[in-house]
């Protein structure tokens, strides 16, 4: 997946779009490494659907929210253990990663999902 100005945001990204996949996460790791990732597809922009939970992960994530356009449309640092994190404004796709990835990103920014060669 790439943004905006071309960079990689996440090279070894898992696309999660069962509800088992989505529902396990990052649930029960142990450690994250900076290049790896999931996106979390759901069918279409919601802010209901797209809050995570960081229940049973035990390292922060950075997570981007982005709507079904491509334009990011929140991002936060989560943190272990906490029980909710919603997005400002509906999205279809939640981004999870090594926190670094929030230096990469900014609200309004385009994302384009695809594979990295």
């Amino acid at each position: 997946m790439l943004v905006e100005n071309g960079r990689v945001l996440i090279p070894r990204a898992r696309w999660c779009d069962s509800f088992a996949s989505k529902l396990r996460g990052f649930t029960f790791h142990r450690h994250l490494a900076t290049d790896e990732g999931l996106v979390l597809v759901e069918k279409g922009e919601s802010r209901l659907n797209t809050a995570i939970h960081m229940l049973f992960v035990s390292f922060a994530l950075g997570v981007i929210w982005v709507n079904g356009r491509g334009k990011v449309v929140d991002t936060v640092l989560a943190l272990p253990w906490r029980l909710s994190y919603a997005p400002k404004a509906p999205a279809q796709y939640v981004i999870e990663g090594h926190p670094d990835i929030l230096a990469m990103v900014e609200i309004g920014m385009t994302v384009q999902f695809r594979p990295v060669k």
